[in-house]
This record gives C-alpha cells, structure tokens and sequence, in this order.
C-alpha cells in the first residue's frame, strides 16, 4: 500500500484528489494538509510514500515544501499547478510527476503508474544507507588530482559540467550540478540555487533580500545568491549548525 499525503490550500482540490484515489486501488490517504506551513512540519513525520503537492499556495509554495525536505525523507511527489510551467523545477527536486489543473483522469493515472514503478526502487533505497562521496577525481592539465570533499567550498554548474571551488583552486568535473546534490552529504553541503551548492560551514552571514531570495557571504569573502525556492532546506540546515558555529542572519534594512 503506498501512503499518500494531499497538499493544498483548496478544500475541494484535496476532495477531488481524495475521491480519486479512492477509487485507485493501492494507494491510501493518511495525511492532508492546508497550507505549506504545517505541510513542512506534518511531512516530516507522516512517514507518506507519495505526496500531491499544490505549486502556489499562500506563504510556503508547494516547491519550498519539498526542497525543505531532507533528501533521504522527501516522499515521492507530484506537482498539482494551473500553470504550465514548472518542469524544470519539477526535475530539480525529482517529482515523479506535474499536472494541470483540472486534473485529467487519463494523467492521473500516468503519474499513479509512475509512483507504483517507482516505490519499490525508492523503499529499497531508504532501507539502504546513503554513501556520500568523499572525493572527487579531476584533470588539471595532464595530471589527475584527487579533491576532497571537505576542502571544496561551493560549486557552482558550468553547462553540462560543474566547477569545484577549493581554496584558491579550481576544477572542473564532467558532471552536472544536478547530479553531485545527490551524490554529497547534506550535512555538509546544501543547494542554495539551481546553479549553486555551498558547504554549510563556509556560510559566514545571509541576508535576507525583499524578493526573499538571500545573498550568502562565505568566509573567504564569496558572495552568492541563494533562490527563495531552497531557502527553507538552507534555513533548517543552518539553524542546525548554529549550537556550533555563528551565522550571521540579516534582513533588508
């Protein structure tokens, strides 16, 4: 039985999702929940195995929810929205799925089909435990370097490649940006844009911005821009650290 948790502002959306469902072997309701807020908060511990998730709801969007969601507990998830827009940000936080608003009977059960593909991959991968890469292998003329993880600092996408910034050094992997945020330990290292990843303990100050994207400035001086829609993982991430290390949090004057 897959577990299923209804995000969405709109009491008679969730309904029309949840008598879908019911009519669906195989999948069960356990959770819903009204606005992005207390979706943060109730996804953290409703142990859902797929959630339908509203794009733009008021406060929290539906996007910040699931980037607020460590990766290893983020649940399956389908993208509910009345536009069509959203596919790349669909792709970036691996929703199995998007649909327009009305939803279409024949495209629910393409995106229930997909999560019923899916589950046995993902309930295999939770069981097992995440190996996080520890160093990276790269040319630097016709030498191969090995980086260690803990000595990069951010990097940043460079096409279909990734530049690793270590020091006052630079190199280049043949791997998209995409890729390396699975493959890194979030306690270490988090995105903060589509473009951008930092390690978390080169955060030195985050100030606030009035569009409530933020500019981080790392201890070497670096100034990044960190996109509203990571900003709530950035945050809890952070508010981990903060009983070790002081960060500097700043608003817009």
């Amino acid at each position: 039985m897959i577990r299923v948790a209804l995000v969405d502002d709109e009491p008679l959306a969730r309904l029309a999702v949840r008598t879908r469902l019911a009519r669906r072997p195989g999948f069960e309701v356990v959770a819903e929940y009204g606005d992005g807020d207390s979706a943060a908060a109730g996804l953290a511990t409703a142990h859902a195995d797929l959630v339908f998730v509203d794009v733009e709801m008021p406060g929290r969007s539906g996007l910040e929810v699931l980037a607020a969601l460590p990766r290893a507990a983020r649940p399956m998830a389908i993208l509910l929205t009345a536009y069509d827009g959203y596919a790349l940000q669909a792709f970036e936080l691996a929703a199995l799925d998007y649909l327009l608003k009305p939803i279409d009977d024949e495209r629910l059960d393409e995106a229930l089909e997909r999560a019923r593909h899916a589950f046995p991959w993902r309930r295999a991968a939770s069981a097992a435990a995440p190996q996080w890469t520890r160093s990276f292998t790269v040319r630097a003329g016709n030498r191969t370097v090995i980086v260690d993880a803990a000595d990069v600092e951010h990097i940043e996408a460079d096409g279909d490649y990734a530049t690793l910034h270590a020091g006052a050094k630079a190199f280049l992997v043949r791997e998209r940006l995409h890729a390396l945020a699975q493959r890194l330990d979030p306690a270490q290292f988090q995105r903060v844009h589509r473009s951008t990843i930092v390690r978390l303990d080169m955060v030195a100050e985050l100030r606030a911005l009035t569009n409530r994207d933020a500019l981080l400035r790392l201890r070497d001086g670096t100034l990044l821009r960190a996109s509203r829609t990571y900003m709530p993982a950035l945050a809890d991430a952070l508010a981990r650290r903060t009983a070790t290390i002081p960060i500097s949090l700043s608003t817009p004057a």
